[in-house]
């Protein structure tokens, strides 16, 4: 893994921001989260993602690191 695919990985992210993903997790042991979202900032090491919460309606702010999208760990799919 270089500093050149994570730059990349970053570059498509920053390109979407504002953009609807549906985001799909791998949490260890056979768990698995999917969630939707807007992507919402980028910053050197992760983004953050804004995830509604269907129960009451509130706003939840999620981080990722672009290393984990290199290492497939999460998944990003823009609807």
């Amino acid at each position: 893994m270089s500093q050149l695919d994570i730059k990349k990985v970053r570059l498509s992210v920053d390109k979407n921001i504002g953009s609807k993903v549906k985001i799909r997790c791998n949490r260890g042991r056979h768990k698995i989260d999917v969630t939707e979202g807007v992507i919402s900032q980028t910053f050197p090491s992760i983004f953050i993602v804004d995830v509604e919460n269907k129960l009451d309606s509130s706003i939840q702010k999620v981080s990722y690191s672009y290393t984990d999208v290199l290492t497939k760990d999460v998944r990003l799919q823009l609807m």
